[in-house]
Protein backbone atom coordinates (compact mmCIF):
# COMPACT_ATOMS: atom_id res chain seq x y z
CA UNK A 1 0.00 0.00 0.00
CA UNK A 2 1.70 3.28 -1.21
CA UNK A 3 0.90 5.64 2.32
CA UNK A 4 2.21 8.15 0.18
CA UNK A 5 -0.41 8.94 -2.10
CA UNK A 6 -2.26 11.97 -1.81
CA UNK A 7 -6.30 12.37 -1.62
CA UNK A 8 -8.17 14.87 -2.72
CA UNK A 9 -8.87 16.49 -5.55
CA UNK A 10 -6.70 19.27 -7.89
CA UNK A 11 -8.65 22.32 -7.38
CA UNK A 12 -10.11 21.18 -3.49
CA UNK A 13 -8.42 24.56 -2.09
CA UNK A 14 -8.72 26.67 -4.84
CA UNK A 15 -9.26 30.12 -3.98
CA UNK A 16 -8.33 29.71 0.10
CA UNK A 17 -5.39 31.63 1.80
CA UNK A 18 -3.80 29.40 4.41
CA UNK A 19 -1.41 30.43 6.82
CA UNK A 20 0.71 27.60 8.57
CA UNK A 21 3.11 28.67 11.57
CA UNK A 22 6.01 26.46 11.99
CA UNK A 23 5.85 26.01 8.41
CA UNK A 24 9.41 26.19 7.20
CA UNK A 25 10.18 22.59 7.89
CA UNK A 26 8.92 19.06 8.80
CA UNK A 27 5.02 18.26 9.12
CA UNK A 28 4.42 22.29 8.38
CA UNK A 29 6.44 21.94 5.27
CA UNK A 30 4.76 18.96 4.11
CA UNK A 31 1.25 20.24 4.98
CA UNK A 32 1.89 23.49 2.92
CA UNK A 33 3.33 21.24 0.10
CA UNK A 34 0.06 19.77 -0.44
CA UNK A 35 -1.92 22.79 0.39
CA UNK A 36 -0.10 24.56 -2.56
CA UNK A 37 -0.92 21.39 -5.05
CA UNK A 38 -4.46 21.55 -4.67
CA UNK A 39 -4.61 25.04 -5.33
CA UNK A 40 -4.54 27.22 -2.04
CA UNK A 41 -2.00 30.73 -1.63
CA UNK A 42 0.06 29.73 1.89
CA UNK A 43 1.58 31.66 4.31
CA UNK A 44 4.72 30.29 5.77
CA UNK A 45 5.92 32.06 8.88
CA UNK A 46 8.65 31.09 11.92
CA UNK A 47 11.53 33.06 13.26
CA UNK A 48 14.02 31.86 11.00
CA UNK A 49 13.12 33.89 7.81
CA UNK A 50 16.23 32.52 5.83
CA UNK A 51 14.86 29.24 6.03
CA UNK A 52 11.30 30.38 5.32
CA UNK A 53 12.57 31.80 2.39
CA UNK A 54 14.44 28.92 1.27
CA UNK A 55 11.25 26.55 1.48
CA UNK A 56 8.66 28.99 -0.47
CA UNK A 57 11.40 29.16 -3.01
CA UNK A 58 11.29 25.30 -3.34
CA UNK A 59 8.01 24.53 -3.05
CA UNK A 60 6.83 26.96 -5.44
CA UNK A 61 9.31 25.86 -7.35
CA UNK A 62 7.86 22.25 -7.10
CA UNK A 63 4.08 22.84 -7.33
CA UNK A 64 3.92 26.32 -9.24
CA UNK A 65 1.71 27.90 -6.39
CA UNK A 66 2.07 31.04 -4.57
CA UNK A 67 3.95 30.32 -1.10
CA UNK A 68 5.12 33.70 1.02
CA UNK A 69 7.60 33.47 3.50
CA UNK A 70 6.76 36.06 6.67
CA UNK A 71 8.89 36.01 9.78
CA UNK A 72 7.01 35.96 13.26
CA UNK A 73 7.98 34.99 16.71
CA UNK A 74 3.78 33.31 18.02
CA UNK A 75 5.21 34.30 21.43
CA UNK A 76 4.61 37.80 20.65
CA UNK A 77 1.20 39.26 20.02
CA UNK A 78 2.39 42.17 17.91
CA UNK A 79 4.07 40.22 15.98
CA UNK A 80 0.90 38.29 14.97
CA UNK A 81 -0.68 41.16 13.96
CA UNK A 82 1.89 42.02 11.61
CA UNK A 83 1.98 38.74 10.26
CA UNK A 84 -1.86 39.03 9.58
CA UNK A 85 -1.19 42.69 8.35
CA UNK A 86 1.00 40.83 5.62
CA UNK A 87 -0.75 38.44 4.48
CA UNK A 88 -4.13 40.76 4.05
CA UNK A 89 -1.73 43.14 2.10
CA UNK A 90 -0.21 40.87 -0.10
CA UNK A 91 -3.62 38.22 -0.71
CA UNK A 92 -6.40 40.37 0.49
CA UNK A 93 -7.98 37.49 2.91
CA UNK A 94 -7.23 35.08 4.51
CA UNK A 95 -9.21 31.51 5.13
CA UNK A 96 -7.60 29.51 7.24
CA UNK A 97 -4.96 29.61 10.51
CA UNK A 98 -2.73 26.04 10.98
CA UNK A 99 -1.64 26.45 13.89
CA UNK A 100 1.22 24.24 14.12
CA UNK A 101 4.35 25.98 15.58
CA UNK A 102 5.74 23.41 19.22
CA UNK A 103 8.52 23.56 20.38
CA UNK A 104 9.43 20.40 23.03
CA UNK A 105 12.01 18.90 25.60
CA UNK A 106 11.92 15.10 26.45
CA UNK A 107 13.43 15.35 30.49
CA UNK A 108 12.41 14.57 33.66
CA UNK A 109 10.28 17.56 34.97
CA UNK A 110 12.37 18.31 37.86
CA UNK A 111 15.55 18.37 35.14
CA UNK A 112 14.00 21.62 33.77
CA UNK A 113 14.40 25.57 34.70
CA UNK A 114 11.27 27.44 35.28
CA UNK A 115 12.29 28.96 31.91
CA UNK A 116 12.76 26.16 30.35
CA UNK A 117 8.96 25.13 31.08
CA UNK A 118 8.02 28.72 30.16
CA UNK A 119 9.79 28.60 26.88
CA UNK A 120 7.05 25.16 25.62
CA UNK A 121 4.18 26.72 27.13
CA UNK A 122 5.09 30.22 25.44
CA UNK A 123 5.21 28.80 22.00
CA UNK A 124 2.77 26.14 22.26
CA UNK A 125 -0.12 27.60 24.20
CA UNK A 126 0.68 31.33 24.08
CA UNK A 127 1.56 31.33 20.42
CA UNK A 128 -1.51 29.25 19.60
CA UNK A 129 -3.85 31.93 21.98
CA UNK A 130 -2.06 34.95 20.21
CA UNK A 131 -2.70 33.62 16.55
CA UNK A 132 -6.60 32.21 17.06
CA UNK A 133 -7.16 35.58 18.66
CA UNK A 134 -5.96 38.05 15.81
CA UNK A 135 -7.61 35.92 13.57
CA UNK A 136 -10.48 35.61 15.24
CA UNK A 137 -10.87 38.96 15.89
CA UNK A 138 -9.98 40.27 12.18
CA UNK A 139 -12.59 37.41 10.47
CA UNK A 140 -15.49 38.53 12.95
CA UNK A 141 -14.47 42.37 12.97
CA UNK A 142 -14.78 42.23 8.70
CA UNK A 143 -17.80 39.53 8.52
CA UNK A 144 -15.96 37.39 6.83
CA UNK A 145 -18.55 34.47 6.65
CA UNK A 146 -16.43 31.22 6.91
CA UNK A 147 -13.35 30.60 8.57
CA UNK A 148 -11.47 27.69 9.53
CA UNK A 149 -8.65 27.35 12.69
CA UNK A 150 -7.05 23.79 12.71
CA UNK A 151 -4.58 23.39 15.66
CA UNK A 152 -2.19 19.99 15.67
CA UNK A 153 -2.08 18.84 19.08
CA UNK A 154 -1.05 15.46 20.65
CA UNK A 155 -2.63 12.41 21.67
CA UNK A 156 -0.77 13.13 25.01
CA UNK A 157 -3.27 16.14 25.20
CA UNK A 158 -6.03 13.88 26.31
CA UNK A 159 -3.83 11.46 29.06
CA UNK A 160 -0.46 13.75 29.96
CA UNK A 161 2.54 11.50 29.14
CA UNK A 162 5.79 11.65 31.58
CA UNK A 163 8.95 13.51 30.86
CA UNK A 164 6.88 16.02 28.27
CA UNK A 165 5.05 17.60 30.86
CA UNK A 166 5.33 21.27 29.45
CA UNK A 167 3.95 20.48 25.93
CA UNK A 168 1.67 18.07 27.52
CA UNK A 169 0.05 20.89 29.66
CA UNK A 170 0.49 23.87 26.70
CA UNK A 171 -1.34 21.29 24.01
CA UNK A 172 -3.94 19.97 26.76
CA UNK A 173 -4.74 23.62 26.54
CA UNK A 174 -4.97 24.19 22.92
CA UNK A 175 -7.25 21.45 22.97
CA UNK A 176 -9.78 22.75 25.67
CA UNK A 177 -9.22 25.81 23.72
CA UNK A 178 -10.33 24.18 20.19
CA UNK A 179 -13.19 22.53 21.56
CA UNK A 180 -14.59 25.61 23.65
CA UNK A 181 -13.68 28.15 20.38
CA UNK A 182 -15.86 25.15 18.07
CA UNK A 183 -18.77 26.40 19.92
CA UNK A 184 -18.58 30.14 20.53
CA UNK A 185 -17.29 30.83 17.40
CA UNK A 186 -19.87 28.77 15.14
CA UNK A 187 -22.12 31.60 14.53
CA UNK A 188 -19.56 33.89 13.21
CA UNK A 189 -18.92 30.93 10.71
CA UNK A 190 -15.49 30.15 12.23
CA UNK A 191 -14.92 26.21 12.45
CA UNK A 192 -12.09 24.83 14.81
CA UNK A 193 -11.08 21.23 14.70
CA UNK A 194 -7.81 19.87 15.78
CA UNK A 195 -5.58 16.84 14.18
CA UNK A 196 -3.44 14.87 17.21
CA UNK A 197 -0.92 13.34 15.55
CA UNK A 198 1.05 10.02 16.93
CA UNK A 199 4.28 9.19 15.89
CA UNK A 200 5.50 10.96 12.77
CA UNK A 201 8.97 11.16 12.29
CA UNK A 202 11.03 14.57 11.17
CA UNK A 203 14.76 14.67 11.08
CA UNK A 204 15.18 18.32 12.88
CA UNK A 205 13.01 17.29 15.95
CA UNK A 206 13.40 13.73 16.32
CA UNK A 207 17.12 14.33 16.25
CA UNK A 208 16.89 17.14 19.21
CA UNK A 209 13.97 15.25 21.41
CA UNK A 210 16.22 11.93 21.12
CA UNK A 211 20.05 12.57 19.95
CA UNK A 212 22.47 9.84 19.03
CA UNK A 213 21.51 6.40 19.09
CA UNK A 214 18.54 6.42 21.35
CA UNK A 215 15.88 6.81 18.67
CA UNK A 216 16.38 3.62 17.94
CA UNK A 217 16.76 1.64 21.53
CA UNK A 218 13.20 3.48 21.86
CA UNK A 219 11.70 2.92 18.62
CA UNK A 220 8.33 4.33 18.01
CA UNK A 221 7.01 2.10 15.72
CA UNK A 222 7.49 -0.65 18.61
CA UNK A 223 4.40 0.74 20.43
CA UNK A 224 2.03 1.03 17.19
CA UNK A 225 -0.61 -1.36 16.79
CA UNK A 226 0.18 -1.08 13.06
CA UNK A 227 3.93 -1.91 13.69
CA UNK A 228 4.86 1.46 12.17
CA UNK A 229 5.06 5.24 12.27
CA UNK A 230 2.98 7.33 10.13
CA UNK A 231 4.06 8.97 6.76
CA UNK A 232 3.81 12.92 6.02
CA UNK A 233 1.56 12.83 3.31
CA UNK A 234 -0.99 10.84 5.82
CA UNK A 235 -1.03 13.94 7.73
CA UNK A 236 -0.99 16.25 5.18
CA UNK A 237 -4.29 14.42 3.71
CA UNK A 238 -6.50 14.46 6.43
CA UNK A 239 -5.43 18.55 7.54
CA UNK A 240 -5.91 19.54 3.73
CA UNK A 241 -9.38 17.62 3.94
CA UNK A 242 -9.88 19.33 7.44
CA UNK A 243 -8.97 22.75 6.23
CA UNK A 244 -11.28 22.30 2.78
CA UNK A 245 -14.95 23.04 2.12
CA UNK A 246 -15.33 19.15 2.23
CA UNK A 247 -15.74 19.14 5.58
CA UNK A 248 -17.66 22.54 6.05
CA UNK A 249 -19.94 20.26 8.97
CA UNK A 250 -16.92 18.99 11.19
CA UNK A 251 -16.07 21.29 14.11
CA UNK A 252 -14.82 21.06 17.16
CA UNK A 253 -13.52 17.42 16.86
CA UNK A 254 -9.95 16.16 17.51
CA UNK A 255 -8.75 13.51 14.87
CA UNK A 256 -6.35 11.14 16.10
CA UNK A 257 -4.07 9.70 13.67
CA UNK A 258 -1.39 7.06 15.21
CA UNK A 259 -1.66 4.08 13.91
CA UNK A 260 -4.07 2.72 17.01
CA UNK A 261 -0.66 3.95 19.34
CA UNK A 262 -2.61 5.86 22.18
CA UNK A 263 -4.88 2.98 22.73
CA UNK A 264 -2.38 0.72 22.93
CA UNK A 265 -0.54 3.08 26.00
CA UNK A 266 -1.41 6.05 26.59
CA UNK A 267 1.67 8.95 27.41
CA UNK A 268 3.97 8.31 24.25
CA UNK A 269 6.90 8.49 25.88
CA UNK A 270 5.79 7.13 29.25
CA UNK A 271 8.01 4.17 28.35
CA UNK A 272 11.43 6.41 28.75
CA UNK A 273 11.04 5.20 32.81
CA UNK A 274 13.48 2.77 31.30
CA UNK A 275 16.23 5.51 30.85
CA UNK A 276 19.04 5.14 33.99
CA UNK A 277 20.07 8.52 35.54
CA UNK A 278 23.51 8.65 33.72
CA UNK A 279 21.81 8.07 30.59
CA UNK A 280 19.74 11.33 31.10
CA UNK A 281 22.77 12.91 31.78
CA UNK A 282 24.58 12.31 28.59
CA UNK A 283 21.44 12.82 26.49
CA UNK A 284 21.51 16.32 28.70
CA UNK A 285 24.79 17.00 27.42
CA UNK A 286 24.11 15.73 24.20
CA UNK A 287 21.66 18.27 23.67
CA UNK A 288 23.46 21.10 24.83
CA UNK A 289 26.52 20.28 22.48
CA UNK A 290 23.74 20.27 19.92
CA UNK A 291 22.52 24.15 21.31
CA UNK A 292 26.03 24.98 21.55
CA UNK A 293 26.90 24.68 17.69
Amino acid sequence: MDFSAKMLREDALKGKVIVVTGGGSGLGKAMTQYFLELGAKVAITSRDLEKLKMTAQELEEKTGGTCLPLACDVRHYDQVEAMLGEVLKTFGKVDVLLNNAAGNFISPTERLSANAFDTIIDIVLKGTKNCTLAFGKHWIDSKQTSATILNIVTTYAFTGSAYVVPSATAKAGVLAMTRSLAVEWAKYGIRSNAIAPGPFPTKGAWDRLLPGDLAEKFDMSKKVPLKRVGDHQELANLAAYLVSDFSAYINGEVVVIDGGEWLKGAGQFNLLEQIPEEMWDMLEAMIKAKKDK
